[in-house]
Order: C-alpha cells, then structure tokens, then sequence
C-alpha cells in the first residue's frame, strides 16, 4: 500500500492517530485545570509509566486543554544535563511577558518581573550559565537568598499573583521530571505547597519514570497529598484493537482479526510499539484485507528498525560495566527480578553492585518496583540485550 497514505506515526511524543484508552485520564486532568483555575484546591498531577507508554503524547493533549481553558503554560523537559532553574527561567519570563501584553503594566506583573529578576540574580550567583535578559530592578529580599526551595516558592506565588491579577491561569508541564535531582524536586514540591495554601491559580501537571513517585516522596513527606500519581500503562486489548484497526479504518482499509489480534501480542499494548508495528504493517501489505503474513514481515522490520534507533541509542550511553549489569538482568528472563539475584549472576556481592545500579536507575533505564526489586523502564529491552550480546557469558568481577 502506498507509505505516503500510511496513518501511523512513530515516533518521540507525535500524536497518534487514534488516542485510545486514555479518555479517563484527560478528564481527570481537565477536572484538574478547572478547579485550579476556579480557585480552588486540586491535587496535581505526576503521570507515571514506563518509556514507550505514550506520557509525552498525553501532556502535550494535556497543554492544549489548558490553552483552550485560557491558561498560560510552562512546558519544559527535565534532562541530566541542566538545572530546574536553567529550564524554567526562559519559560516563566515569557508567561510574565505575556501577562503585560494583556493590558498596561500592573503592579502584580511588575511585581512578577522584579522577582524573577531577583531569582536569576541568585541562581547565577549559583551556577553561573544562566543568561535571560530582563531590563527591570530586582525586588531586594524576595526569591534572592539562594536557597532553592525558599526562593522557588516565592518565585511562583509572584507568578501566580500576578496571572491571578490578570484574569489567567498558569500550568506548569515538566516532562522527565525524574532527572530532578533531590534539592530541585523538593524545591518545586514547597513551591506547589505554598501556592495551594493561597489557592493561587497555577498548577503542575508532570511525567516521568516509575523512580519519580520515590523521589517525591523523599524530598517531602507531604507530596502524597500535593499530588496524584496517575499510572500510565499499556493499553487494555480492547484499546490496543482500536488503536491499531481504527486509524486503518479511516483509510478504507481492513485487517484480518488473526492479523489483528497477532499485532495486539506482539506490542504488548504499548502505544510506541503499536504505532512502529502499525506503520511497518502497512508498508508490508501488499493490499486490504491486512493478514498475518503482512504482520510477520512487519515484525522483522520493526525489530530492526527498533534495535537500530529506539534501544540503540540507550545501549550506546551505557558503560561496559553498565551493558554487563543489564545483560545479567536481561539473562534472567522478563519482568522484574531480585537485585540480589542480578549480583549473584555477576558474582559479586549485592552491595558492590549497588553504586552500579543507582547509576542506571538515575539514567532511567531500570527502576525498583519495590524494595530490593529491579525491571526495565524500556519494554522489550531485555529481549534487545540478549540479542545484541547473544554469547555473553557471567564475567567474574571478584568479591
């Protein structure tokens, strides 16, 4: 079939054709933005899933309900290689330019201006790779004192005077927050504290790996009740079934139900699988109806596709110390195992082995279920480990 026509869209956070299966979670975010919006107190949300489950995809359906209910948003991505405040500054100078265009300049957003100018006063002090212009003075003795948590705080509660004063709300998005290190996501946790003790009218709505319920809950004990952490998982099959058939659908196109029901299996529901094996499918199919012979062709081809970009480029950022660990982990088979079980493997002792595995939990590739437990936060990685190093055998790294 003609590949110009093809429906789906592999791919880092591009919107799939048919978003199935996640209409309760939408809602909840909408019921979100309007009881913020409205003044009154609502729970943020930290959306949280493994990689391939389609968190980006939903913020960005998330950013485009809050525009559409008149909120200025923040929307930014959390990585190893830059600070909260590096992110967020060049973010919250264009809402407070935003805000003045409004109307003439009014306290509260002048206001706003003086305080974040204090704020990137502070912050270079700190770090020093902070350039944001903003011709104005800064407020003395507000957001200035370098500490994080305090100076973010006031920061926001600015902000969010200043949006109030105007008739508007703000929405901050932070995709990979579980690159925040302990001090950031604390810091954010007392901003989101401080402003719902106001019932200021900007909230936070966040996704990231598994880790990052842990790392909230160890940078403040009372960000259980800041927020709610929606689980973003596979698809339900009947979800994956419309995800895949109902995009072919609008195209005059059909599939078998054995075709059908094969590609649900092979891509376990997740919504980047479905979409790199619905796009292959239909490149691999030579006419309607879709059948299973399209299907097993489609699977050699996004396998490779998958082995040469979506998992190649996490294998390369490892170290060989860091392959060998997730090869072990990968040998004993799917699903979630014992760290004990991974070091016995290696032959090592556990707590030798530990540094290693905190490393690679911060590089978001596995995550601990529960305590002592270790999984990938890619799916399908394991079987990308065993085929990249088929003859790997248990190195011996002494005790």
């Amino acid at each position: 079939m003609d590949p110009v026509s093809n429906p789906f869209s592999p791919g880092a956070g591009n919107p799939p054709p048919e978003l199935a299966g996640r209409s309760e979670l939408l809602e909840q975010a909408r019921i979100t933005l309007g009881r913020v919006k409205a003044g009154r107190f609502e729970q943020s949300l930290m959306l949280v899933g493994l990689r391939g489950v389609g968190k980006t995809v939903l913020l960005n359906r998330i950013r485009d309900l809050a525009v559409a209910d008149g909120y200025l948003v923040v929307m930014i991505e959390g990585t190893e290689m830059r600070s909260l405040p590096a992110l967020l500054i060049p973010a919250l100078r264009q809402v407070l330019i935003q805000l003045d265009a409004l109307k003439d300049l009014s306290t509260k957003v002048k206001r706003g201006m003086q305080v974040l100018r204090s704020f990137i006063g502070a912050v270079k002090l700190k770090v020093g790779d902070i350039e944001v212009g903003l011709d104005i003075d800064p407020e003395q003795g507000t957001a200035d004192s370098g500490d994080l948590e305090s100076d973010l705080a006031d920061l926001f509660l600015a902000i969010g005077e200043a949006a109030q004063d105007r008739g508007r709300a703000v929405a901050v998005i932070i995709d990979e927050i579980q690159y925040l290190d302990e001090t950031e996501m604390s810091a954010l946790i007392m901003a989101m504290h401080r402003l719902s003790q106001r019932q200021s009218p900007m909230t936070l709505i966040a996704a990231g790996l598994p880790q990052l319920v842990g790392l909230a809950g160890r940078s403040k004990s009372y960000a259980e009740r800041l927020f709610q952490y929606p689980a973003v998982g596979p698809l339900a099959v009947d979800d994956a079934r419309d995800a895949l058939r109902d995009p072919l659908s609008r195209q005059g196109v059909a599939i078998t139900d054995t075709a059908l029901d094969a590609l649900v299996k092979v891509t376990r529901g997740y919504p980047y699988f479905i979409q790199e094996w619905g796009y292959q499918v239909w490149n691999a199919a030579a006419a309607s109806p879709i059948d299973i012979d399209a299907v097993q062709r489609a699977t050699t081809a996004a396998i490779r596709k998958l082995d040469q970009s979506f998992f190649r480029v996490r294998f390369d950022r490892l170290t060989p110390r860091e392959k060998e660990y997730l090869r072990a982990l990968a040998e004993l088979g799917d699903g979630t195992h014992r760290s004990g079980d991974v070091a016995a493997l290696l032959g090592v002792r556990i707590q030798s082995i530990a540094p290693l595995r905190s490393g690679l939990i911060r590089k978001g590739m596995i995550y601990s279920p529960q305590h002592g437990d270790t999984a990938f936060t890619v799916p399908l990685f394991e079987e990308f480990m065993r085929r990249t190093m088929p003859d790997w055998r248990p190195p011996s790294y002494g005790t």
